[in-house]
């Protein structure tokens, strides 16, 4: 060790944080200033990677929950060769790969996008739990680390409870997190918000729990050390830390530990820019270099990286060489490669509910992946995850050997955990609540869907026929809500998310077939509490014509020019069917009926495809147990939909059918007066 070269490259790391948000004249510079000393001392000293082979799936992650520090982790990457002196100096401009907040990007060492706070640390969390899984099926050697960064904002959200629980709960031993403790926070200071002992809370939640000088180097490697030889619990380093280390005022005099060092260029406060730089050993007229000792320095840490990397390679290849099925089986894993599966062979019960047939799936997915994690929030009896439970074990402290984890009731950090197994690699995550719960996903929805990840969210009790639970547990808006994203496009110009409601059992078994062939975006399943009569079959089995619904939508009866077009998806599918035969009988009117479970999907099939499903010069009305919102715009302006415009009540399922206006006899009087 040599502390002046390791003094020298903490604050060239500050010095870089400083310049950067000064020429952006945008960002927070405080942050990154006292986290500098402990990223420099992680990196260059503890964390294991490969500079040469960013995706190496066996290098240790790390994961930056406090996103507005991104000058912090761009300045620490760009030591290590990471990132050009451009790119830094391109700081939240237009088309650079520096933005605001980090986005994902593996092959610059990014390995999460940050978003809320709260967030980051808990998908690490994700990524720890993935790669214990993955641990306990293929040998010890698989022993990377993962760390979180965390800030007091993150310590206070909501979601740090859940993360800090289950992480606790389960051991993660392979899991430490630096706490930034710094007492400032952006528009006040800590002690005006909180008075609460976080080393207490986290310790009992069950972590190892260490309190460090953060600018103190060695306090800071012996507080690795010891993580990394924590074999039961993960580990909290609470770092003490001071916002605006280095800063200085035009007269340089100390300006450090001031709340506006939080969120402002250094300029725009009490400290003076060029003489913070020139006390932090920069170049005024060239702040975005790497100075000369520190860049000799990083270019040996570099090239042991790479060493070390090597070293570890040569160990797993021996493995290998040993293993070759496993080694096989691992490989197509974390290549995302699935194994055939006949989604036509699950056996499904006549006029079940589809949350009953998502169970069945489950099953068969228990007994066929074999890298799939399913997670429910204390509903796994009435999600009907337990199809997949029934067929594995629970993740427990010390025993990774099953595949299902028991959340508890904490729907966002259930899913911002999923998005970290995704973003970890080579498992599948699947998580499942009430419908109407997916209100508190919907930030990990959000994130999940920026940043492309494969997550599977089950959402049972679909709609106001959860009946008795009343108004709150009965779904009416968040049908609208889902879709949206359907709607919204991710950074590959792609569908961000894909929402299916599917109209029976069959269709379920098309649903989920779908929902595993998406490797690209997140998939959401809305699935029924109550039975639903099957959809009868025009041709074939009914699995078969089932198969339509791969284009979004497709028809379900099909009549040569039809009087009227009837669109729905999930239950009222059936409702339509009802009401058909009324029309049928009693006006003599032709019916084409369509099943849409995503509108997304739909979208993307050819023109003529589209208008053959929904004519445009027909009549078309749509059913929906949701806001009519969900199906107006493929009802057209002539068109009409019937739906929800007002909250559930308390009441049987079958009354509410009644009250509301959706059973068949009130759907078929609907259309005639439409059809007026």
């Amino acid at each position: 060790m040599n502390k002046e070269i390791d003094q020298l490259a903490a604050d060239n790391i500050r010095a870089l944080a400083v310049a950067m948000v000064e020429k952006a004249n945008s960002g927070h510079p405080g942050g990154p200033m006292g986290g500098a000393d402990y990223m420099h001392i992680l990196y260059s000293e503890f964390f294991n990677y490969d500079p040469s082979d960013m995706h190496w799936p066996f290098r240790d992650r790390f994961f930056m929950d406090a996103g507005h520090l991104s000058t912090l982790m761009y300045a620490q990457y760009y030591l290590l060769g990471n990132y050009a002196k451009d790119d830094v100096a391109n700081f939240r401009q237009w088309g650079s790969v520096t933005p605001g907040h980090p986005e994902v990007d593996v092959a610059r060492g990014i390995e999460n996008t940050s978003g809320p706070l709260g967030q980051g640390h808990t998908m690490g969390v994700g990524a720890a739990i993935a790669a214990n899984f993955l641990k306990a099926r293929f040998g010890d050697w698989m022993n990377h680390k993962v760390y979180g960064f965390i800030s007091d904002g993150g310590v206070q959200e909501e979601i740090s409870q859940g993360a800090g629980r289950i992480a606790g709960h389960l051991g993660l031993s392979n899991f430490i997190m630096f706490y930034d403790s710094n007492d400032v926070q952006l528009s006040s200071k800590t002690d005006e918000v909180t008075s609460e002992n976080t080393a207490m809370k986290y310790e009992a939640w069950g972590w190892k729990v260490v309190t460090i000088d953060g600018h103190d180097h060695e306090q800071i490697r012996q507080a690795l050390k010891d993580a990394n030889a924590e074999t039961e619990k993960p580990t909290l380093i609470i770092g003490e830390t001071i916002m605006g280390k280095g800063c200085v005022t035009a007269d340089g005099t100390s300006y450090e530990g001031y709340t506006e060092l939080h969120g402002k260029p250094i300029g725009d406060t009490g400290a003076d820019y060029e003489k913070t730089l020139v006390n932090l050993g920069a170049d005024v007229e060239n702040p975005f270099d790497i100075y000369a000792q520190v860049e000799e320095y990083y270019e040996g840490i570099i090239n042991r990286k790479k060493d070390e990397a090597q070293a570890k390679k040569k160990e797993i290849d021996a493995w290998r060489a040993q293993n070759t099925e496993l080694s096989a089986k691992l490989d197509g894993f974390l290549e995302g490669k699935m194994p055939a599966l006949d989604f036509s062979s699950i056996q499904q019960k006549e006029g079940q509910a589809t949350r009953a047939a998502s169970s069945n799936v489950l099953a068969y997915l228990a007994e066929n992946v074999e890298n799939m994690i399913v997670s429910s929030a204390d509903l796994s009896n009435s999600d009907k995850t337990d199809g997949f439970l029934k067929k594995t074990s629970v993740l427990q402290k010390g025993d990774f050997s099953g595949a299902f984890l028991q959340a508890g009731v904490a729907e966002l950090t259930m899913a911002t955990i999923a998005n970290g197994i995704a973003l970890h690699g080579g498992v599948i995550p699947v998580v499942a609540t009430f419908f109407v719960f997916s209100d508190y996903m919907k930030p990990a929805i959000r994130l999940s869907a920026i940043q492309e990840l494969p997550v599977k969210f089950v959402w049972t009790h679909d709609a106001f026929r959860v009946g008795e639970d009343g108004p709150t547990h009965q779904p009416i808006e968040q049908e609208a809500q889902i879709r949206l994203l359907e709607k919204l496009k991710n950074h590959s110009h792609e569908q961000s998310f894909v929402a299916l409601r599917p109209a029976d059992s069959q269709e379920t078994n098309v649903a989920w077939k779908m929902a595993m062939e998406n490797q690209k975006t997140p998939t959401g399943l809305i699935l029924s509490r109550q039975g639903i009569k099957d959809v009868p079959a025009m041709n074939g089995t009914r699995y078969e014509a089932a198969l339509g619904a791969e284009k979004g939508g497709y028809l379900v009866q099909e009549v040569a020019d039809p009087d009227v077009i009837l669109i729905a998806n999930g239950s009222e599918v059936s409702t339509l069917v009802a009401a058909t035969k009324l029309l049928e009988e009693k006006e003599g009117l032709k019916v084409n009926i369509a099943s849409i479970p995503s509108e997304g999907i739909f979208r993307q099939q050819s023109q003529a495809y589209q208008e053959k499903v929904i004519p445009p010069n027909k009549p078309v009305f749509g059913l929906t147990a949701g806001l009519p919102v969900n199906l107006e715009g493929l009802a057209g302006p002539n068109g009409k939909v019937f739906g929800l415009e007002h909250f559930g009540y308390s009441a049987p399922a079958t009354v509410l059918d009644e009250k509301f206006g959706f059973t068949g006899d009130q759907v078929y009087q609907q259309v005639v007066d439409f059809l007026k």
